[in-house]
Formats: C-alpha cells, structure tokens, sequence
C-alpha cells in the first residue's frame, strides 16, 4: 500500500482512540495524520506512535489534501462534513447512521461484501456494531445453505452507547454497592444490575414497536448481504457490560446444516473464530472478546424445534470489528 494522508474525525471519542491504535497496530502507510474534533477538544493533543499530535477543530477545509477520513462523530456532524470532505477528494468512511441504508452509499463488511467499496462516490458506510459480528458469521452459511430468516437478540455493551454511559454505569454500580442513590443522565432506566430493551437511549421506537436499533439490523442485513428476501427480526437489549457486545442468533437455511457442518464451514471463514467446546464450557465470552479483531462463535446447534434451524452465540468487541476495526479494514481495501 502506498502511503496516505489520513484524517480521523472524532478522535477523542471511544471509537476515535480505538481507530488511532487499530491504525498503529496495522502499521497503516500514513504519510500525513489529522486529528480532528469539536471545539470542546481545541488545545489537546493525543499520541500517535510514541509523537503528540494536535487535536483540530472539525472543520469542511480540514479535509484539503487527506486521501481517506475516518468518521467517528455522530450522524449529524456527518451529515454536514462528509459530502465536504468528498467534494475535495477525500474518500469517507462513516461510522455513524446517517448514510448505510442511502442507495448511493456502499455499506461494507469486508469479509462479506469488499466489492462494494468500488462503488463508493466519495462515500463508505460502516454499520451498527452489532449487524457487522451478526453478518460475519451469517455469510458463509448463507453461500452454504442459503439463509431464509433470521432471529437475533443482542446483548449489548454500554460503551456503544459512549464514554459518559461507561462511566455511568460504572458511576451507578459503586453507588448501588455502597447503598446510595443513583444519578440517570444517559439512560432513561437504571442500567447498572439491569438490562434495558431500549436501544438507543432516547427517541427509539417506530410505530411498528420496534426500536430505531432493531430496525438498523433488520435493514442493513439484508443490503450488506445484498439478499431482500432473507426475513430478519431483531430484539436489541443493553446490559451493564463494559465492552463487548453479545447475540443469541436463529437461523433457519433452506437447506439444513448440521451443527458440524456449521462448524466446519465457520471454521475456515475469515474473521471467525469457533469457540465451541462444552465439555470443558468453552463459548464466547465479552471478556474474552475484548481487545480482539475477530467476531467468536460457540453454542452453535441444531434448533430442536425446526427441522432447519440452527442456534448459536455470537460475540465481538464493539469498539473493534464493531466500530474502529471495520473502518480501517475498509480503509486498507481503498
């Protein structure tokens, strides 16, 4: 790869710092770095291989002269600067909501669909953290056996929800173990010792009673697996985990797959890892997943109430392939 001007816009954020360090552990060919954030972060600097860099303010002429930008800053913000960005040459990838399901906008996983990065116009959507780990494994069943529905609840950490919900629970659990009140900011319910079918925190359902989050899975699957007739349903739930997200995950094929077989075929897919081996309770686990690249896979077996049905657990960090790992995946692609 030939070295390249890189921008990242929201680099003080979770996702920003995980893009930096997930730059810096790929050795990414950079030629030039730009730090990029709101007003709030003028005058900070961040580390980027053992040198200070400055933070500067996101602004639409920061983007002269950067070959590709990295975009952790929330959907408005990208619905402002991007088509910027774009404009001078740059090359977007987007880690918020607001251009996945645009026709115009390719939105990629790369190990399920990197042809669709040569389609870009200057933009690259990277989708929900949850839909990416759910779709890593789905592909290669899905070009197995052909995947006709779906049923997935997520188990998702607070950290996708961003820094203050890291510290609110955190923040709301020493205060529960110490017997005093708790203070709710980001989320609308008690999240520390509780789980919460409410994701995101605010304005979620639609009027089918489905959440915003639910209806991200059901939409995105079915464009980045560019298959309309697979039938996707979605439960998504926050629990009090730090990073890590987690998804109990039905799939029903028109031709049936044995769990071993399932095994077998996930075995050898890229960006999968089989933890499955219950003698010795070995299955995915946030803990073990936080840090890692790769999306894991265990419980995986065959649905005794469907003759063509298998039931499994998924689980990735959500700040990595969820977020930051996905995006300059996409990046080394360009």
């Amino acid at each position: 790869m030939s070295a390249k001007s890189i921008a990242v816009a929201g680099a003080t954020g979770l996702v920003g710092g995980q893009m930096l360090k997930v730059l810096e552990d790929r050795d990414f060919p950079i030629k030039s770095l730009k730090l990029l954030a709101s007003e709030r972060s003028k005058g900070r600097t961040l580390t980027f291989k053992g040198e200070s860099i400055p933070v500067e303010v996101l602004t639409e002429d920061a983007f002269d002269g950067v070959d590709i930008a990295l975009f952790s800053a929330g959907g408005g913000t990208s619905k402002r600067f991007a088509p910027a960005a774009a404009e001078r040459g740059c090359v977007v990838v987007d880690n918020s909501s607001a251009w996945r399901m645009d026709p115009e906008v390719p939105l990629v996983v790369p190990e399920v669909n990197p042809h669709a990065v040569k389609q870009h116009k200057g933009i690259i959507a990277n989708p929900n953290c949850s839909t990416i780990q759910m779709v890593v494994v789905l592909k290669p069943l899905h070009d197995a056996a052909a995947i006709k529905r779906v049923v997935v609840s997520t188990y998702q950490a607070v950290s996708g929800a961003g820094i203050k919900a890291v510290d609110e629970l955190m923040e709301q659990s020493r205060a529960v173990l110490d017997g005093q009140s708790i203070r709710k900011e980001v989320f609308p319910h008690q999240i520390a010792f509780n789980c919460l079918p409410q994701i995101p925190q605010s304005n979620a359902f639609v009027d089918n009673g489905y959440s915003t989050e639910e209806m991200k899975m059901v939409n995105e699957t079915k464009k980045i697996m560019g298959d309309d007739a697979i039938r996707v349903t979605s439960t998504t739930v926050r629990v009090p985990v730090h990073t890590g997200h987690s998804e109990s995950v039905n799939v029903e094929t028109e031709r049936k797959l044995s769990a071993h077989e399932a095994r077998e075929i996930l075995g050898k897919a890229p960006g999968v890892t089989v933890q499955d081996d219950l003698a010795n309770e070995v299955y995915p686990l946030a803990t073990e997943a936080h840090g890692k690249y790769d999306t894991f896979v265990g419980r995986i077996r065959e649905d005794i109430s469907h003759p063509s049905a298998l039931d499994m657990w998924i689980v990735s960090d959500n700040l990595l392939k969820g977020a930051a790992w996905n995006t300059v995946q996409i990046a080394e692609l360009l």
